[in-house]
C-alpha cells in the first residue's frame, strides 16, 4: 500500500499554532470555575426537625441561587 502523503517532504506550513498568551491562564480559571457545579446551598451538616422543614430550606436556597444566577446572566448582556 503506497502512502497518501509524502513522508520526506518538510512542510512549509503549520496552522493552529500559537504561542501563549499571559491571560490564557486567567481565562481558563475563570472558564474552569464557571464550568464547575456549585451546590445551590452552602456546604455543612444540617439538621431540622422534620422532612418538611428541610425540604422548604432547600427549595429557598435552590430559588436564591437560580435568581441570582439568572440576575448575573441579565447584567453581563446588558
Amino acid at each position: 500500500m503506497d502512502a497518501i502523503v509524502n513522508l520526506e517532504e518538510q512542510p512549509g506550513k503549520v496552522v493552529g499554532r500559537r504561542g501563549v498568551l499571559p491571560g490564557d491562564h486567567d481565562r481558563l480559571v475563570r472558564n474552569a470555575a464557571a464550568l464547575m457545579p456549585r451546590l445551590p446551598y452552602p456546604r455543612g451538616v444540617f439538621r431540622f426537625r422534620t422532612h418538611q422543614e428541610a425540604d422548604a430550606w432547600t427549595n429557598e436556597h435552590i430559588l436564591r441561587a437560580a435568581l441570582l444566577k439568572a440576575r448575573a446572566h441579565r447584567d453581563a448582556t446588558t
